[in-house]
């Protein structure tokens, strides 16, 4: 049709496609008032060198979170990554790999992916995983998907999840976007006042499709409970698992106590927080889940000659592409960033991995301990058992203690409001890594003494 229309220039050639006379008819159904009628206020065009200056000097405002005292966390840690690691991660070989659908030409690039897949299994206890995802929130999200394309037909509650109250905002809006408008309900699951789901809580969810929690939870709370959670799900009820990674160096494996399928952020492991990202989140499951597990798979077999052969297994690209018949519409992973865990984890080995969660745990104890001395401070939780982060309840705000000791080169924790925006303002997160030292801690309870100070002036 296009090549029968009259020369009347690119615009309105693909106008008159459209079946419009005009750039307005076009966007007609934008409102008026939304409309820019002047120019965008930008800079007139610059050279390199200009750029580069303006590039630099923006980029000078910000502030690396290893350069302060850091107690922030919150999902995303500050542990300490081996040089090595980005020194093997940045070589061409895994630089600039793509998708390894072609096994001939990729074994190198398959078996790091599998040992990584290896690794995460034997982390938490399942016997399959995927080769990651993007973060912990979409796995979640693709937890909760998958328990109900597999058990929907099994249970009473059909299209029902569970969901624990204190997952994170953030998080909570992944899994509503992916359960939104597929007729799945979903319920949230209270806790105590110690941030723990009781025994009678999970029996209500008995005969739903899943249960969604997290060990420990956004409160950095283990709950002790949540062994027992499964025995009262039965097997007709997924329990979902969400996992700060490095806790199961110390931690029981979910797997051990019946999880069906595990997910969480794999960041602690291979890079450090980023602004946005990149990140990668792992999903593990039972084997009656994996022909629904999203993402890539990758298998060992043997070869003609009896040598062992990777290859992507189980699902296809096709299958992905074509998204309304798709199991899940991430067909991708964070392959480069995966490996970059998977080579943290290797040379951790399993007695360094448990060394970096007691240097976590013992580190949390320590700020704990040093904190609720503080006059004027207390613990939120103090009967509650701790990973590596903890709520303290303030005698003011915890933005105006953030502002206050960000003025003075510490980042104390995050205000708890900005995690669930219902919960007090007084209340903050204060998360702890291998990288906690004894200066920063010092540095933190003096800080906090002399703004208390101020406030009560």
């Amino acid at each position: 049709m296009v090549d029968q229309l009259p020369n009347l220039g690119r615009e309105k050639e693909m106008l008159a496609v459209m079946g419009l006379s005009s750039m307005d008819d076009l966007f007609s159904d934008i409102p008026e008032d939304v409309r820019r009628t002047t120019p965008l206020d930008l800079p007139p065009p610059q050279t390199e060198e200009e750029i580069w200056k303006d590039a630099t000097r923006l980029l000078g405002y910000n502030v690396p979170i290893n350069s302060r005292p850091s107690f922030i966390g919150a999902g995303l840690y500050s542990n300490h990554v081996p040089a090595m690691v980005p020194m093997l991660a940045t070589r061409g070989e895994f630089l600039t790999s793509y998708t390894p659908y072609q096994p001939e030409v990729s074994q190198g690039m398959l078996q790091a992916m599998w040992e990584f897949q290896t690794m995460v299994s034997e982390l938490v206890g399942l016997p399959v995983s995927n080769v990651s995802m993007y973060d912990a929130s979409t796995a979640a999200a693709e937890a909760i998907t998958t328990a109900i394309r597999v058990l929907n037909r099994k249970v009473e509650q059909k299209n029902t999840v569970y969901v624990s109250a204190l997952v994170p905002e953030h998080r909570f809006s992944v899994i509503q976007n992916y359960t939104q408008g597929g007729g799945i309900t979903i319920k949230r699951i209270p806790h105590d006042d110690n941030g723990f789901i009781s025994l009678d809580a999970i029996k209500v969810a008995a005969g739903s499709c899943a249960v969604y929690v997290e060990q420990p939870n956004a409160f950095g709370i283990a709950d002790e409970g949540i062994t027992g959670f499964k025995e009262i799900l039965g097997e007709n009820t997924a329990l979902i698992v969400g996992v700060n990674a490095v806790s199961l160096g110390l931690m029981e494996a979910p797997g051990n106590y019946g999880a069906d399928i595990v997910v969480g952020e794999g960041q602690p492991f291979g890079i450090g927080p980023t602004g946005g990202g990149p990140i990668y989140g792992i999903f593990a499951c039972k084997d009656n889940f994996i022909r629904q597990m999203p993402g890539r798979i990758v298998g060992l077999s043997h070869d003609s000659d009896g040598q062992r052969a990777f290859t992507l297994t189980l699902s296809t690209r096709e299958q992905h592409i074509r998204r309304h018949k798709a199991t899940s519409n991430i067909c991708s992973n964070e392959t480069l960033i995966a490996l970059m865990g998977a080579m943290h984890m290797a040379l951790l080995g399993p007695a360094g991995l448990e060394m970096l969660a007691i240097r976590n745990a013992a580190a949390a104890m320590t700020v704990k301990n040093e904190l609720s001395s503080i006059e004027g401070i207390s613990l939120a939780h103090p009967n509650s058992s701790h990973f590596n982060e903890f709520v303290v309840s303030l005698p003011a705000s915890a933005k105006s203690l953030c502002e206050y000791l960000d003025r003075r080169g510490i980042t104390p924790g995050l205000p708890l409001e900005i995690l669930f925006p219902n919960m007090e303002p007084n209340l903050m997160l204060v998360s702890c890594t291998d990288q906690t030292s004894t200066n920063d801690v010092d540095l933190l309870s003096a800080g906090i003494s002399a703004w208390i100070k101020e406030v009560r002036l």
